[in-house]
């Protein structure tokens, strides 16, 4: 039975829905009637139709404002915003829906069958294990630790309800397309903000803002399209990716944010690797190598040269004559705090938040979770990689191959991002890193459902 179809049952349960909505709003303000309609109206596209719910998510994903709703004061250097945003209520709300529906028809099964169900299983385990016995210990505050393990389980979902509920390559292209169409909006945002002279970051971010955060986001991005360029053969659909790219690097540029930039190089660095058989791609990226040191804006230049000279702007961390800068340097004692403290709870960790801040993917994983939760970790990514790569090597539609190519280049960028933000856990780069994922661990069974059809157009 496919989850989108709208049965007898689903239009009692609307018409309930739809008589409670009605007496409620009798009794409502105008703002929170308007609150209560929009919910309605998600609630209905997510239980008639959870692929369109999907669109939904794919528009809040970088959209969707953030409310702050307190301070995480963990155990050492700093501390950590607790917010909320908008698609975490819809998420909640999809969620909701999806579990009423499988409740109704037991046809529909919660959660198919893949390669990853077992490593994310074993990742999440562990992190509940960490933060309860964290909690136990009186290092985590419960409400906090386990408010951030639902945020963490919050990407694993879309990975599932893309992996349960998109049927055909249509679905495929059209929720790529529409991935696409939203990081050009945000890019669009982001070189606006050029002209004011601070860091570009995306919407609803806060007064500070979050360019870290942007550019992972970009990053990935940019490696699904070089992904779907390098494959595709329309021309026009060609130019229109090319666009596309220029406006990334643009906003990009525009972060200043120095992990990202780092997972760009390692991004060129991978299309060179997976691509040396294409000399027009090698000489490109050549060019790009040679060109690229004399292109980029001043603030950008200077932006990467006081991380290793930076004394004067307040670091204190010396590496020989290289005085490091003040966030590199506040940086490196986060790290240098958590690994000296993790050697009193190696193999589970302090349980997740039970550090302030530790601004590294990897220490973090350490801190938070030990021995135990790195070595999931990696089972994770590593699963990931494989499986994405077998599909990758077997698939021969342009738009999938393409796609799946683009994952294995962001999956590469990512681990380079995470050497300096918590790349893995941040919602924002994860909602469409894990998205594209449930995209690539499907293709073989699309096409072994799909090969009596004729083939799809991409892009449309």
């Amino acid at each position: 039975m496919h989850a989108s179809i709208v049965k007898p049952q689903d239009a009692v349960i609307i018409s309930v829905l739809a008589a409670v909505l009605a007496l409620g709003l009798t009794l409502a303000t105008p703002t929170i009637g308007l609150q209560v309609v929009l919910g309605f109206l998600v609630v209905l596209v997510a239980f008639t139709s959870v692929p369109a719910s999907l669109f939904l998510l794919i528009g809040s994903m970088l959209l969707s404002p953030e409310i702050a709703i307190g301070r995480v004061e963990g155990r050492g250097v700093g501390a950590r915003e607790l917010s909320l945003r908008a698609d975490d209520i819809l998420l909640a709300i999809i969620g909701f829906s999806w579990l009423v529906k499988t409740i109704i028809y037991r046809d529909l099964a919660l959660i198919r069958e893949t390669p990853m169900n077992r490593p994310i299983v074993y990742y999440m385990l562990i992190c509940v294990l960490a933060t309860l016995i964290g909690v136990i210990a009186g290092r985590v505050r419960p409400l906090t630790g386990f408010f951030f393990i639902l945020k963490y389980f919050e990407y694993f979902f879309v990975f599932f309800m893309v992996v349960n509920h998109v049927s055909t390559k249509q679905q495929v292209v059209r929720l790529v397309t529409a991935l696409l169409a939203v990081c050009f909006m945000i890019s669009v945002f982001a070189i606006a903000q050029i002209p004011g002279g601070q860091r570009a970051s995306a919407p609803f971010e806060g007064e500070s803002g979050e360019p870290n955060t942007l550019g992972g986001y970009l990053v990935f991005i940019m490696a699904i399209v070089m992904g779907l360029f390098l494959h595709l053969k329309s021309g026009p659909i060609r130019v229109v990716l090319a666009l596309l790219m220029g406006f990334i690097s643009l906003a990009l540029m525009a972060t200043l944010s120095r992990s990202s930039y780092l997972a760009a190089g390692v991004l060129m660095l991978a299309v060179a690797v997976t691509q040396w058989r294409r000399p027009g791609v090698l000489a490109l990226m050549l060019l790009l190598v040679i060109v690229l040191p004399f292109a980029v804006p001043a603030n950008v230049k200077d932006r990467v040269s006081e991380t290793f000279f930076g004394r004067q702007y307040g670091g204190e961390i010396k590496v020989g004559r290289v005085g490091l800068d003040l966030s590199t340097t506040e940086r490196l004692r986060s790290w240098q705090y958590v690994l000296k403290d993790w050697v009193h709870s190696p193999l589970i960790g302090r349980g997740v938040t039970g550090y302030a801040w530790a601004d590294a993917q990897y220490v973090k994983i350490l801190g938070e979770t030990g021995l135990a939760g790195l070595v999931a970790f990696i089972f994770l990514i590593v699963r990931l990689w494989r499986r994405a790569r077998e599909n990758f090597l077997a698939e021969q539609d342009p738009f999938c191959k393409g796609l799946a190519h683009g994952l294995l280049l962001g999956i590469v960028a990512m681990l380079a991002h995470g050497i300096g933000a918590n790349t893995f856990i941040i919602i924002r780069i994860m909602e469409p890193f894990w998205l594209c994922a449930g995209l690539v661990m499907i293709l073989p069974r699309l096409t072994l459902e799909q090969t009596d059809r004729p083939p799809q157009r991409a892009l449309v």
